[in-house]
């Protein structure tokens, strides 16, 4: 039995070819306008990003985002904020990919597990310097078309939307439990 015999047809579809997750923590040394006294906070804001089919087993994700710190001087007396943009490439390795696609065209999606976070914000040993430890990560999805084969059933049984199968009857109990709320919801 071969895949161009009668009884299978082939369907040509987009699905996901391709799958890669990676976590990544990165340090960066910001250097203040004053020397820095204390660290009063650190947070991380204006994340941006954007993902692309590099090679046949990576996507690249290039991205930025802003570091604020918050940080005493002059002995504890004053305070200010100093934001430095940091940019980033993450190349994420695809631990799963269909090499049987039909196109070289792939829309590649990025989800974001882990926003950029601050782990850690400290005062380097020489004390002029700020190092902020951060972490992220990633799941992508390469969506690609392709070919699936699907046997067609030799006998041709099917059911008219009038035949007994169909007729399955929701129950007053049954409606209560449905969460109407569940359209609205993102993953």
């Amino acid at each position: 039995m071969t895949f161009l015999d009668k009884e299978y047809r082939e369907i040509i579809t987009k699905a996901v070819c391709g799958k890669g997750r990676k976590f990544a923590q990165d340090s960066h040394s910001i250097t203040p306008s004053h020397r820095p006294s204390s660290i009063l906070g650190c947070w991380v804001i204006n994340h941006l990003y954007n993902a692309k089919k590099k090679s046949d087993d990576t996507v690249e994700i290039k991205g930025s985002y802003d570091i604020n710190v918050w940080y005493s001087y002059n002995d504890n007396t004053k305070t200010e904020v100093v934001t430095e943009r940091v940019n980033y490439t993450d190349v994420i390795p695809l631990s799963i990919m269909d090499k049987n696609t039909i196109s070289d065209e792939y829309d590649v999606f990025a989800k974001v597990m882990q926003q950029p976070n601050c782990l850690e914000c400290k005062i380097a040993s020489n004390g002029h310097k700020i190092v902020v430890e951060i972490e992220r990560e990633f799941v992508v999805q390469v969506m690609g078309e392709t070919k699936v084969f699907v046997r067609v059933d030799p006998v041709g049984d099917h059911h008219d939307d009038d035949d007994e199968a169909w007729d399955y009857k929701v129950t007053d109990e049954e409606l209560e439990d449905v969460k109407a709320d569940f359209l609205n919801k993102k993953d």
